[in-house]
C-alpha cells in the first residue's frame, strides 16, 4: 500500500469521526549523538515536504475542532513573535507556518508536520523564566527541521496505515492533557502502535535533544535552562498518582536529566556572559505572559490580590507583580488602581505592543472606551494591521456598537490570518451586529471549514449564493469555485 493511498484513507477516517487525535511529536530529554542526520535521505521520496503540509493541515482541522484555543490576543502575539525569534537560530529551512496555543492549564507542547508548533497555556505557568520557555520551543523546532515525522515513516513504511496512524495519531489527548474524550479516542490506536512511536521517539528525541541545545546557545540562551525545568518537573510530580500528559508521553529520569546537564556544559562556553537587550526585554515580557495565563485559570481574585499586594511590600518596584496585580484588581472590578498600574508599565516603553496593548485592555474593561480607542488608533499607525491591536480596537468599537467599523478590522485581520478560527469567528459575530447578512454566512464557511466541518461550510456557502446580487459575477463565481473545491475535498476523503 502507497502513502498516498495510506492518507487518503487516513483522510477518509477523519472525516467520518473515526479518528479523533494525531501523534504531537513529544518533548524530552535525552542521549544525544553528536552527528546530526542526513536530511537527504530517502523520507522526502515517500513523504515530501508537500505531503507534509497536507497532513498539517487535516491536523490543524481536528485539532480546531476538539479543542479550545487561547483566545488571548497578547499571549497570542506573544508566542508567535518569541517563536520567529528563536527559530532564527534554528536549524528550520523555512518558516513556521502555524503556531498554536491550547487553553489548558496542563503542561504540553507539541510539534506537527506541516511547520506546525503548539502550546499549552500551561506551559507558560509552569516554565519559571524564558531560557526554560525557550529550551522546550528549540527542541520542538529540531525536531521540525529534522523532519522527524518523514523520517520515521520512511522507518516505518512497511505497515502503512497502522504506523501512519501510529505516527500521526497518540491521540489529541497530548495537548488536551488527559481529558476523557481524548483518552477514549487513543484506546482504539493506542495499543497498535505504542511501541514503534517509543523506539521512533528514543532516536528522534535524541537528536532533538542536541540540536535544540545547539539553538539556545545561538541564541545566547542558557543551554542549563531545559534540564533545570525537567529536574524540577521530576520533583513536582514524583510522588502524583496520575502526572500532567506532558510526563505520560515523555518520561523523566535521573540518567536522561544528568545526559541534558552533560550536553549543556559543552555549550556553555558558547553563551556570552553578557545578555544582549532582545533576550532582556524578552525575559520581562514573558513574566508578564505568565501573569496573564495565570490569572485566566484565577478563581479567586480577592485572593490573588492580598498575595500581589504582600509581594510588592517586598519589592514595590518589581512592575511584574504590579502587573499581576493590575490583572486580579481588573477582574475584580477594581479598575482604577488597575490601570494607575498598567500605566506605569506602559510609561515603561510606549511603543511597545505588548505594553499598548496591555493598557488598552484595561481601559476597555473599565468601560473608558474613548481613551482605549485614541490608544490603539495612534499605536496602529505606527504598527498598521497589529493582530492585537486590531482585535482589541475591534472589540471596543464593538462595546460603543460601532459595529461597522469593527468589522472592518475584523475583515483586516482575516486577510491578514486567514487560518485563525478565533478571528473568523469573531467577524462573524460582529458581521451580524452589523446587519450584513451574507458577511454572516462567509465567515462562518470559513471557520467551519477550518474546523474540518466542510458540509457545513458548503451549507454557508450556498446560503451566501442566494444573497448575492446577481450584478457581482466575481463574488458568485468565487463561491461557486469554493463549493466546488470542497466537494472535491469531500470526494477525495470518501474516495
Amino acid at each position: 500500500m502507497t502513502l498516498n493511498s495510506s492518507l487518503s484513507t487516513f483522510g477518509r477516517l477523519i472525516q467520518r469521526g473515526a479518528i479523533t487525535a494525531f501523534l504531537l511529536l513529544p518533548v524530552s530529554v535525552g542521549t544525544a549523538s553528536n552527528d546530526l542526520p542526513s536530511l537527504g535521505d530517502s523520507s522526502s521520496r515517500i513523504v515530501s515536504p508537500q505531503m507534509e503540509q497536507q497532513i498539517g493541515e487535516i491536523f490543524l482541522k481536528q485539532l480546531h475542532a476538539a479543542l479550545p484555543l487561547s483566545k488571548d490576543v497578547l499571549i497570542q502575539y506573544y508566542v508567535e513573535q518569541h517563536m520567529a525569534n528563536l527559530a532564527q537560530y534554528s536549524n528550520l529551512q523555512s518558516a513556521l507556518n502555524t503556531v498554536v496555543v491550547v487553553d489548558n492549564p496542563s503542561i504540553n507542547a507539541f510539534a506537527a508536520p506541516g511547520g506546525i508548533i503548539g502550546i499549552n497555556l500551561g506551559l507558560l505557568i509552569y516554565a519559571q523564566d524564558s531560557d526554560e520557555y525557550s529550551s522546550v520551543m528549540a527542541h520542538e523546532m529540531a525536531h521540525l527541521s529534522q523532519r522527524h515525522f518523514a523520517r520515521g515513516i520512511e522507518a516505518q513504511q512497511s505497515a502503512a496505515i497502522p504506523n501512519l496512524v501510529g505516527l500521526l495519531a497518540a491521540v489529541l489527548v497530548g495537548a488536551a492533557g488527559g481529558s476523557d474524550a481524548g483518552i477514549a479516542a487513543l484506546t482504539t490506536f493506542q495499543a497498535a502502535g505504542q511501541s514503534r512511536q517509543l523506539r521512533f521517539s528514543r532516536d528522534r528525541e535524541q537528536e532533538a535533544d542536541r540540536i535544540g541545545l545547539n539553538t539556545l546557545a545561538r541564541a545566547n540562551r542558557d543551554p542549563a535552562a531545559m534540564s533545570r525545568m525537567f529536574e524540577r518537573m521530576q520533583r513536582a510530580y514524583r510522588f502524583t498518582r496520575r502526572p500532567p500528559e506532558f510526563l505520560l508521553t515523555h518520561p523523566l529520569s535521573e540518567t536522561r536529566i544528568s545526559d541534558a546537564k552533560n550536553q549543556a556544559r559543552e555549550y556553555q562556553n558558547q553563551v556570552s556572559t553578557t545578555d544582549n537587550l532582545e533576550n532582556q526585554i524578552d525575559r520581562f515580557d514573558y513574566q508578564l505572559m505568565r501573569a496573564r495565563a495565570r490569572e485566566h485559570y484565577a478563581t479567586k481574585p480577592g485572593a490573588e490580590i492580598a498575595t500581589y499586594r504582600r509581594k510588592l511590600e517586598e519589592n514595590p518596584d518589581d512592575l511584574a507583580v504590579q502587573y499581576a496585580l493590575a490583572l486580579s484588581l481588573s477582574k475584580n472590578k477594581e479598575h482604577v488602581e488597575a490601570v494607575e498600574l498598567v500605566e506605569r508599565l506602559y510609561r515603561q516603553n510606549p511603543r511597545s505592543v505588548l505594553y499598548t496593548g496591555a493598557l488598552a485592555e484595561t481601559l476597555i474593561k473599565a468601560e473608558r472606551h474613548v481613551e482605549a480607542q485614541r490608544l490603539l488608533a495612534g499605536a496602529l499607525t505606527l504598527y498598521p494591521g497589529n493582530y492585537p491591536l486590531g482585535m482589541l480596537l475591534a472589540e471596543s468599537k464593538i462595546a460603543t456598537k460601532d459595529f461597522i467599523e469593527a468589522e472592518i478590522l475584523l475583515e483586516n485581520q482575516a486577510q491578514k490570518r486567514p487560518n485563525d478560527v478565533n478571528v473568523w469567528y469573531e467577524l462573524a459575530e460582529t458581521s451580524g451586529l452589523a446587519g450584513n447578512v451574507t458577511g454572516v454566512h462567509l465567515a462562518r464557511a470559513e471557520y467551519f471549514y477550518l474546523n474540518g466541518a466542510f458540509h457545513r461550510a458548503i451549507q454557508h456557502l450556498e446560503y451566501a449564493q442566494r444573497l448575492v446580487d446577481d450584478a457581482n459575477l466575481q463574488l458568485e463565481a468565487k463561491l461557486t469555485q469554493k463549493i466546488q473545491d470542497l466537494r472535491t475535498e469531500i470526494r477525495r476523503a470518501n474516495s
